[in-house]
């Protein structure tokens, strides 16, 4: 009689954790990444962007964590599109001392992106991100450029994977 319950049991388990996730199978979810039959996946679609040239420091670097994310073999010899970005970086500070010296800044970084059709230049997705990082000002002068150094480096990372994120969901669904 208890082998009979404890496969009751087991069964009543099974078919709730079916009846929980058979309405997901119908949801219409499709990973971002995942190959068609008759398009190219979305990474294959990214690693063909070929991303602009920027010419200061904040440039290369966000240059840099494009292509990481983008093209992690290198750019494309005969791209299909191209990525043109506008950095923009403002620093605003806060927390004042006594003495009205700052203990806390904001640091905010602004791109403005541009993907094109690489043939024939038609503008295919705009848009815009920000990230806003914070850092302390020390006593320390080395110490603060160190910290905005940070600083900087997570607000290029954060907006990278945004732009990544964007381009994916365009490619997704065109």
């Amino acid at each position: 009689m208890e082998k009979q319950r404890r496969n009751f049991l087991i069964f009543m388990r099974r078919g709730a954790v079916a009846g929980v996730l058979l309405p997901l199978a119908a949801c219409g979810f499709t990973p971002p990444y995942a190959e068609s039959e008759d398009s190219l996946s979305v990474s294959a679609e990214m690693a063909a962007v070929r991303i602009d040239p920027l010419r200061d420091r904040v440039g290369q670097q966000m240059h840099n964590f494009l292509r990481d994310r983008l093209n992690p073999n290198g750019q494309p010899v005969s791209p299909s599109y191209q990525l043109s970005l506008q950095i923009t970086e403002s620093l605003s500070e806060l927390a004042v001392r006594s003495d009205e010296t700052a203990t806390r800044a904001n640091l905010r970084l602004s791109t403005s992106f541009l993907l094109r059709d690489a043939g024939s230049g038609e503008a295919l997705l705009t848009g815009r991100s920000t990230s806003t990082t914070s850092y302390d000002i020390l006593e320390n002068p080395f110490a603060t450029t160190i910290s905005e150094r940070d600083a900087r480096e997570r607000a290029l990372r954060e907006v990278a994977d945004d732009i990544q994120t964007r381009l994916a969901v365009y490619f997704a669904n065109s």
